[in-house]
């Protein structure tokens, strides 16, 4: 081959490889789309471990955009956790195999999975500050952040 021909051959792999990382998502890692919903009419899922009593704001629920078999399940204050990553409110990693997951309540207890502290209770959420929900289902992570309101 000649040298125009390399050189060629070289602005074509340049492209090929611009037009991979640039248009499609072939290299990323999918996302878990979150959404949530609260309201003081919705009813808490079975099996929530916030006591009644301490709750200020309305119940938290969260949707996902497909069922998920959830590894890790993190709530952090988010001005909190801007400077201290350990600050969690409420953390549950899975013991072994948790169930496919599309929807959970904040606080709810989800089969197959547990506190990273042993008998750990959620924190009680306060009205309008804002949190952070990380999520983790193998390789594929998702967040989201919420504000609950009060009740």
């Amino acid at each position: 081959m000649t040298k125009k021909q390399w050189i060629l051959l070289a602005v074509l792999i340049s492209l090929a490889v611009v037009y991979v990382f640039a248009f499609t998502n072939w290299l990323k890692h999918p996302s878990i789309q979150i959404s949530h919903s609260a309201g003081s009419k919705l009813k808490r899922a079975v099996g929530a471990r916030v006591k009644a009593a301490n709750i200020a704001t309305a119940i938290v629920n969260f949707g996902l955009d497909r069922s998920y078999r959830l590894t890790e399940i993190k709530v952090v204050r988010l001005a909190e956790w801007q400077t201290n990553k350990s600050a969690m409110v409420w953390h549950l990693i899975s013991d072994s195999n948790s169930v496919p997951t599309r929807a959970f309540s904040y606080g709810q207890a989800i089969r197959g999975m547990k506190p990273v502290v042993a008998g750990e209770q959620p924190k009680p959420l306060e009205p309008n500050v804002t949190y952070r929900l990380f999520l983790t289902a193998g390789y594929m992570k998702g967040r989201h952040d919420f504000s609950p309101p009060p009740k």
